[in-house]
């Protein structure tokens, strides 16, 4: 008691410091000096601060505890004035990009909004359902599942692609995921969970805390798993966790986990992203059990004072630290603002292991957990994460039995991947061909059939049946247990799979391990010769295909559409646009959410840049996305600036669909706008938005 008591008063003295040490001439962000309130609230903080000595000195006397009851009921009018003050400013002065240059009436963003900010691409995909386990009924929970485009043309014997899984953290989401997502849904079926009361599902606060344990949200994603995983084609799974998802992740997939579902069996691989090795010690638990009984409204109070500065809070620099880009800062200010408080303490307190004679029993996978690990094993940690120390990954080694594991150099070259630029885009050249297929993959056709795998893999000709299944990897069913690490250089934090600095690093080293240790058949490279030879792999309607041409005249001196490339066309592929526009063209924006009908890799080894911002057709963008894309095309043009400064270029151009809106007849609105300008604009940025919209369902394909 006397504990929570010194913690209120502290948690009340914190938040009116500031009235107390207001100048008479200066404006408080919680309250204007000129208000009539501010003599009553000068002398509530005078309490507040008095409480607070008394309760440092024990002291405290009934006088004192009841002004500690009266300060508790000032806060929810305090709350509801300040917060009430707070919305207004924010919707008079807020712009659509977060600045304060003007006001764009009902396209102001709400980051705590998760559905008004959710990718396209996770929009399509995503529904809502309710999922009853053993113990507990979940009503409303967020499934997004995008099952691999090319599924049914590619080999299912002896069983289909693996199914991936993403299980996102605490206070996490699917949205934290969508670059990931954004490159690996192009090899393989994708399943993520919004966990109860993150992202778009709903918070029950009928149901009971231990609804929210690890073993119980394990159980909750392993039912989830088994109605999505196509079992009668003993389809595999290959579980890939952040966090707190690690911790679950293991229990899915460990054979000495006490999780009654039988799922390990059917787990292929496991990617660990910043795991925890083990759960709290003793005397964490009960800092941890102390910290959760103080109620929601003081909870708020610190988050909302730990929140202040906004991009530049302490809350956002604890996860992705001081040094790192503006991007990131804004997208860790985002998810900090959505997770919900009732949510965070029930799945922090069901972290929390019971100890029984100094053994941990339930919260977080420890030793036992992870030792059961019998599959391919991928742990990525990042340099800078003050989270999750990266030395956290050499405990799981040690747990797994190696004590020194295989080390991945995250600077060698990966298995290209596309570069997902939806909400974060990555620079930087990979000089992959479109032949090139993985060295593993190789050895495997070798060893198969040396006198025509090379062959094969070089020859653009149609085999017959029997060749082409000849030349199909095997695909196991139980992959060898093989663990593999690599920490990811700083700025590299707890965020970097969001990180635009990260993220495709990191999408490159799943990949490869995916395609190396998992299945050969996860390589992008092979699926794309596979397709292209066997002529399954082609656009959707050829004939209204051929009817456009293929790339526009010049968009205000800086732009040029372009229909989409085709691998097997003769004259507009990316071979072919290489030698054709490689020297005036440097970057391609891709605004389709499907698998491209191409190799991008074909692209970057003639130095042209892809990247992928996915958009869905005849769904209109919302108002972040066209801020995203903005901010995408701002720093193409500035990478763009600096290279030519740098190598003496001329003439670099965009490809790219959106900006078709100066093409189709409205040209001469934004034409001599430049794009800082525009974003500046109310009318142009309405105007954006409405005939994105429009093109994105009746343009190019």
């Amino acid at each position: 008691m006397a504990a929570f008591l010194l913690l209120l008063s502290l948690s009340l003295c914190s938040f009116f410091s500031p009235i107390l040490a207001l100048p008479s001439n200066s404006v408080s962000p919680l309250l204007n000096p000129s208000s009539k309130l501010i003599l009553p609230i000068q002398a509530v903080a005078a309490s507040a601060s008095r409480v607070y000595t008394n309760t440092i000195q024990g002291k405290l006397s009934a006088r004192d505890m009841v002004q500690i009851a009266l300060l508790c009921g000032v806060f929810p009018a305090f709350w509801y004035l300040r917060n009430g003050r707070k919305s207004k400013a924010y919707n008079d002065t807020k712009s659509l990009n977060g600045s304060a240059h003007g006001t764009i009436p009902k396209q102001s963003i709400d980051i705590n909004d998760s559905e008004l900010v959710d990718p396209g691409l996770l929009k399509k995909h995503s529904e809502i359902r309710s999922y009853t386990t053993s113990r507990f009924t979940y009503p409303s929970l967020r499934i997004f599942f995008i099952r691999h485009a090319q599924a049914d043309k590619l080999p299912t014997k002896p069983a289909p692609l693996p199914l991936l899984v993403f299980i996102h953290g605490l206070g996490g989401s699917v949205a934290q995921f969508n670059p990931l997502l954004t490159s690996l849904v192009n090899l393989a079926s994708c399943l993520s969970i919004d966990l109860p009361g993150c992202g778009l599902s709903a918070f029950d606060p009928k149901l009971p805390w231990d609804a929210y344990t690890v073993d119980a949200l394990a159980e909750l994603v392993g039912k989830i798993i088994e109605d999505y995983r196509e079992k009668d084609t003993k389809q595999g799974v290959v579980l890939i966790g952040h966090s707190l998802g690690c911790s679950i992740a293991a229990l899915l997939a460990s054979t000495t986990s006490p999780q009654s579902i039988a799922l390990s069996e059917n787990v292929m691989g496991l990617v660990a992203i910043c795991p925890r090795a083990e759960p709290p010690s003793e005397d964490e638990v009960s800092k941890f059990k102390k910290l959760l009984l103080v109620p929601n409204l003081i909870f708020d109070l610190w988050r909302n004072w730990d929140r202040r500065g906004g991009p530049e809070s302490a809350s956002v620099h604890r996860f992705v630290g001081p040094s790192a880009d503006d991007e990131t800062k804004r997208l860790q200010e985002r998810f900090n603002s959505q997770s919900k408080t009732a949510v965070w303490r029930r799945m922090a307190a069901g972290t929390l292991p019971v100890y029984e004679n100094h053994i941990a029993k339930g919260g977080l996978a420890g030793r036992d957990v992870w030792k059961g690990l019998d599959i391919p094993v991928f742990l990525v940690a990042g340099a800078a994460d003050n989270i999750t120390k990266p030395g956290e990954i050499e405990k799981i080694a040690q747990f797994l039995g190696k004590s020194h594991p295989v080390q991945i150099d995250p600077n060698d070259k990966s298995e290209p991947i596309v570069d997902a630029a939806a909400p974060v885009d990555m620079s930087g050249n990979n000089k992959s061909t479109s032949n090139d297929i993985n060295p593993s993959i190789e050895k495997l056709l070798l060893e198969k059939n040396p006198d025509t795998a090379v062959e094969s893999l070089e020859d653009p000709s149609t085999p017959d049946d029997s060749e082409r299944t000849e030349n199909i990897p095997p695909q196991p069913l139980r992959p060898k247990r093989v663990l593999k690490t690599t920490i990811i250089p700083a700025p590299a934090s707890h965020a970097l799979l969001y990180m635009p600095t990260t993220v495709r690093t990191l999408a490159g080293l799943i990949s490869d391990f995916l395609c190396t240790q998992v299945s050969p058949r996860l390589s992008l490279g092979w699926q794309l010769q596979f397709l292209s030879t066997s002529g399954k792999w082609d656009v959707k309607n050829l004939a209204k295909w051929q009817a456009v041409a293929p790339v526009s005249e010049p968009i205000a001196g800086v732009f040029r559409a372009m229909k989409t490339l085709r691998e097997v066309d003769d004259s507009h592929c990316p071979e072919v646009f290489v030698k054709d526009w490689g020297e005036q063209v440097k970057d391609i924006v891709d605004i389709s959410h499907e698998s491209p009908v191409y190799d991008p890799r074909g692209l970057e080894k003639g130095g042209i840049r892809y990247h992928k911002f996915p958009t869905v057709s005849k769904i209109p963008p919302t108002s972040d996305e066209v801020v995203t894309f903005i901010n995408l095309i701002d720093r193409l043009r500035d990478e763009q600036a600096a290279r030519k400064e740098k190598e003496g270029a001329e003439g670099e151009e965009l490809d790219i669909s959106l900006y078709v809106i100066w093409w189709k007849g409205v040209g001469m609105e934004f034409k001599g706008r430049s794009m800082s300008s525009l974003r500046e604009d109310r009318r142009a940025l309405n105007m954006l938005t409405s005939w994105t919209s429009y093109l994105l369902g009746t343009a190019w394909g």
